[in-house]
């Protein structure tokens, strides 16, 4: 459904290492172009990390949440764990969050600048 999805940052060398180590977590590489970081592909849709190219300063979304997907469980963990080590704050830490007969695990984090993230599985292990 998307091509792309673009965060800004006004420290992009912090936002860099939380993204590395988050994405690294769930199996996905990352390159650089100038001060942007991204992660993914155009085939697959990527992620993309850099100061607003208008020169003002990055706000993230008010009630805005961007959901990364994970095969296991354990990637969810792995993933949370990444972020708080590298300068993210929690949100929701991993667990059950199941929807109805959707059977999810998931877990909350803020990026460095505050943007808000999520990664969920619908892997569960009952």
């Amino acid at each position: 459904m998307f091509t792309h999805i673009v965060v800004g940052t006004d420290d992009p060398a912090a936002s860099a290492h939380f993204y590395d180590a988050t994405f690294a977590a769930i199996g996905i590489e990352g390159g650089r172009s100038g001060e942007a970081s991204y992660y993914g592909s155009y085939q697959s849709g990527f992620f993309s990390v850099q100061p607003p190219r208008n020169g003002e300063p990055a706000t993230f979304a008010n009630g805005g949440t961007i959901g990364l997907s994970a095969d296991t469980q354990d990637q969810v963990n792995s993933w949370h764990a990444a972020g708080l080590a590298n300068g993210g704050s929690d949100e929701g830490a991993p667990g059950r969050r199941d929807m109805g007969e959707n059977k999810l695990y998931g877990a909350y984090l803020r990026d460095p600048v505050g943007n808000k993230l999520c990664a969920f599985t619908t892997n569960v292990e009952d």
